[in-house]
């Protein structure tokens, strides 16, 4: 990729256009997998940018790609160990910038928990090729909680 892609904190008054970005991804590749509107209303609330502020303020680890200046992914990691958000914008997919993400929010999290020796992720169905990409290996059955419909997976970090 040419373009300058920078990995770094979400800012202060970005949290809305992180949730537009996740929110459109989910709806095209993710949501139509959902079993019902159950899930998909979870999804959202999970997804809304108070929320998204609330997590970050409080103890979970929130990160953006850019490239040139235009936002173009986030990460979301939650006890230095779970990726609880991985979104990037179609535009920009299959361009190495998740595993940039992961990369960079792993390195801050390491930092803040050096003893972190796997780190875990319900993925969606549409994200699992992509997980297995970055090294994760799937850990048990598909899933349904709350409508939200995911398959367990987990990588671990190496020394």
């Amino acid at each position: 990729m040419s373009a300058a892609v920078r990995y770094r904190a979400m800012q202060a008054g970005e949290a809305e256009a992180v949730s537009a970005l996740i929110l459109a991804s989910f709806d095209e590749f993710i949501g139509p997998d959902y079993e019902g509107d159950e899930g998909v209303a979870e999804f959202r609330r999970f997804a809304a940018p108070e929320a998204i502020e609330a997590r970050a303020a409080a103890d979970h680890l929130v990160r953006v790609a850019t490239v040139d200046g235009a936002l173009a992914g986030m990460i979301e990691i939650r006890e230095h160990n779970h990726v609880a958000l991985l979104f990037v914008d179609k535009a920009y997919q299959r361009r190495g910038l998740a595993r940039g993400l992961l990369e960079s929010a792993l390195a801050a999290a390491r930092a803040a928990a050096p003893d972190v020796e796997r780190v875990t992720v319900n993925s969606s169905r549409y994200g699992v090729a992509a997980y297995e990409r970055l090294g994760f290996r799937q850990t048990g059955p598909e899933r349904s909680v709350n409508g939200i419909v995911f398959i367990p997976m987990a990588m671990r970090l190496a020394d």
